[in-house]
């Protein structure tokens, strides 16, 4: 027995709703897992309304898609990682606020991995007032080169580093802070990421801090002109949380970033990541 679908987009290149799944399906049903993965390679994005996933019905559902982060996160279920920017749910709340930035996760890993393949997000409780969750594809922004730029680019490399991301969040850093941010190691990897599928997308993000070989000034000018062309507003979803929320992406073609809220917002997210098995190339 198949399930069938339906997929509402969002915007002209990023995002559907779906319908036609419950929280129940997606952790159990095998026709159903394949369903939405056949709608993610398409739409990149895919926004659950009203789905109430309880947090191992999260789990599961993830760890039908691969590999799981552990990651400590505040939460009696193993796998789940509390977005908020209260410290007493989150330790790391200070460094979730360099998520206001577009970003691709998993572009500055520790030990060389792969980035991440997926995320699922959960909303527990959201914001009075901003926290909403942007969306942009980078494969639709490579797509939307020209001929002769697809052809310059082709052979570019950029270095990645915490640091470039960090720094649009805390420019003047002490120096406890830039000793931290530089204990991790940077990454460089090409600018034009080709999947195994033979797709293309730009590898591109607030994480992006050089061009190799290029006038520093120069490569950073160009790589903030690629972020904005791959974000113009007409390219984005802009989702707008409600309890019971859930959005799942393709993280290794989708930039993202969160709407700024207060400190001491209620919001919650619970985050579970699957992890990549393609290096970028």
């Amino acid at each position: 027995m198949t399930t069938t679908i339906t997929c509402t987009p969002l915007a002209a290149t990023v995002g559907a709703e779906v319908r036609g799944v419950d929280a129940e399906q997606l952790a159990h049903d095998d026709t159903a897992v394949a369903a939405v993965l056949e709608a993610l390679d398409e739409y990149g994005v895919l926004v659950f309304r009203d789905l109430h996933l309880a947090p191992e019905n999260q789990v599961a559902f993830a760890r039908r898609l691969g590999d799981i982060d552990h990651e400590y996160g505040h939460h009696p279920v193993e796998g789940i990682y509390r977005v908020s920017l209260d410290q007493a749910k989150n330790t790391s709340a200070a460094y979730l606020k360099a998520t206001f930035e577009w970003h691709m996760d998993g572009c500055t890993p520790l030990h060389g991995e792969p980035p991440q393949k997926a995320t699922i997000l959960s909303a527990v409780q959201v914001a009075a007032s901003g926290g909403e969750t942007e969306f942009a594809g980078t494969y639709a922004a490579y797509d939307a080169l020209g001929d002769d730029d697809k052809e310059r680019f082709a052979s570019l490399r950029v270095v990645h580093s915490l640091e470039a991301s960090q720094r649009r969040v805390v420019p003047d850093p002490t120096p406890e802070q830039l000793a931290r941010w530089r204990a991790r190691p940077t990454s460089t990897h090409p600018l034009v990421w080709t999947h195994r599928t033979g797709r293309k997308s730009l590898v591109v993000g607030a994480h992006a801090d050089r061009v190799v070989g290029m006038d520093l000034d120069e490569g950073r000018a160009l790589l903030g002109e690629l972020l904005d062309r791959a974000t113009e507003p007409d390219r984005v979803h802009r989702h707008h949380w409600s309890v019971g929320d859930t959005v799942i992406w393709d993280n290794t073609g989708v930039v993202h970033r969160a709407a700024p809220y207060e400190p001491d917002s209620p919001r919650e997210l619970l985050r579970t990541t699957v992890f990549g098995n393609e290096p970028i190339r």
